[in-house]
C-alpha cells in the first residue's frame, strides 16, 4: 500500500501566485474539504442491507487527500495550511517545504456487501454506513505508535462504559441514559501517538438511524471532557470555511433529520489549559458520530488536527 504524503493542492484554486498576509492566530486558513431496540440480537453487525437498486454508483476505489484537503482561499486572506505569505514555490504541491502535516497510508473505502449503496448515494438518501464500523476508522499515521491506554475489545470495539472516561464523571450517567434510549449500537475507536506527543483517539458511534444523533449531546461546545474547563470554536478551522470561494455546500453546512447531510465542527481548549491542550473534532454523517480528540503538552498543532479530521470525514464520505 502506497503512502499518501498530503503534499497536492487543488489546481485551479491556485491561480492567486501572490504573498497574502497572515489570519488570525499565526495559522491562517486551514483547508477544509468541504467544506427501537438499543440492545438487538446483533447489535454489533453492520445494518441489513436493502434489494439492490436499479441504478448504483459506483465504489470509489480510493479517497484523494489532493482533491478535498487543500483548497484555498482565492479571496480574502486566505492561504495554505498554516503558511503565512507563501512565496509561490512554498505552497504545497509545488514544492517539498514541510508544513507539519502527517503522512498517512493510502486510504480506500472498505468493500460493501452485494446490493448495499454508498452512503449519500441517491439510493441511500437516509446516509446508512454498510461497511464494518472498524473499515471506517482512519488508520493510524506513519511513524506514530499505538495508544497503549486505549481499552479496546475485539475488532477496536469499545465498551460504552470506557468511552465515557473521556467525559467528566458528572456527565456519564446521563450520557449512558441517552445511550439506552437512543439508539446506540455500537463504538468503536483507534488511537495513537505521534513523536511530538500528541496523542489522538478517534471514536465512532454507530446508531439505529441517523435522527438518533440530533439528541446526541457528547460532542459539542458544552461537552463536559475530563480534564477540560471549557471548549470553544476553533477559530483558524472557522475563518478557513468562512474565506473559501463556495462556502460548504449542501454536504457540510448543517445536519438534517433527512440524514443527507454531514456536519463537521471543530472545538478547542482555550488558554490558559495547563500543562497541556486538547482539541475536538465533531463529524455526524449519516447514521455516524465521530470525535477526533487531540491533547498535547503545551499546544495541540492545527494543521495535523485538521488534517485528521478531514480525512475521517471523508471515510465517512
Amino acid at each position: 500500500m502506497t503512502e499518501q504524503n498530503t503534499t497536492g493542492a487543488v489546481p485551479e484554486l491556485l491561480e492567486d501566485s501572490a504573498p497574502r498576509p497572515a489570519a488570525d492566530e499565526q495559522a491562517t486558513a486551514a483547508a477544509v474539504a468541504f467544506a427501537a431496540d438499543p440492545l438487538a440480537a446483533n447489535p454489533f453487525a453492520a445494518p441489513d442491507v436493502p434489494a439492490a437498486p436499479k441504478d448504483r454508483r459506483k465504489l470509489f476505489a480510493a479517497l484523494r487527500w489532493t482533491a478535498a484537503v487543500l483548497v484555498f482561499a482565492a479571496v480574502g486572506t486566505g492561504v495554505a495550511y498554516g503558511v503565512t505569505q507563501p512565496e509561490r514555490t512554498d505552497v504545497p504541491g509545488l514544492s517539498t517545504k514541510a508544513d507539519g502535516r502527517w503522512t498517512f497510508p493510502a486510504l480506500t473505502k472498505p468493500t460493501l456487501p452485494p446490493g448495499a449503496a454508498l452512503p449519500f448515494a441517491e439510493d441511500n438518501p437516509g446516509g446508512i454506513h454498510y461497511a464494518g464500523l472498524t473499515e471506517l476508522l482512519l488508520p493510524a499515521p506513519t511513524g506514530s505508535a499505538p495508544d497503549s491506554t486505549l481499552k479496546l475489545e475485539k475488532d477496536g470495539v469499545v465498551k460504552v462504559d470506557t468511552f465515557l472516561e473521556e467525559y467528566e464523571a458528572t456527565a456519564r450517567e446521563k450520557l449512558k441514559e441517552q445511550f439506552e434510549n437512543e439508539g446506540l449500537r455500537q463504538v468503536v475507536a483507534r488511537g495513537w501517538t505521534t513523536p511530538d506527543g500528541t496523542r489522538t483517539r478517534v471514536y465512532l458511534l454507530r446508531f439505529h438511524a441517523p435522527d438518533f444523533l440530533v439528541a446526541f449531546k457528547g460532542c459539542g461546545a458544552d461537552t463536559s471532557l475530563s480534564g477540560v474547563a471549557r471548549l470553544e470554536p476553533d477559530t483558524v478551522w472557522r475563518n478557513a470555511k468562512s474565506s473559501q470561494r463556495h462556502p460548504l455546500g449542501a454536504r457540510t453546512s448543517g445536519y438534517s433529520t433527512q440524514g443527507n447531510t454531514s456536519d463537521v465542527i471543530l472545538y478547542r481548549e482555550p488558554k490558559p489549559t495547563g500543562d497541556e491542550q486538547t482539541k475536538l473534532g465533531c463529524i455526524q454523517s449519516g447514521d455516524i458520530q465521530a470525535l477526533v480528540l487531540q491533547t498535547r503538552k503545551g499546544e495541540v498543532a492545527s494543521v495535523p488536527f485538521h488534517q485528521t479530521v478531514i480525512l475521517q470525514h471523508q471515510l465517512l464520505g
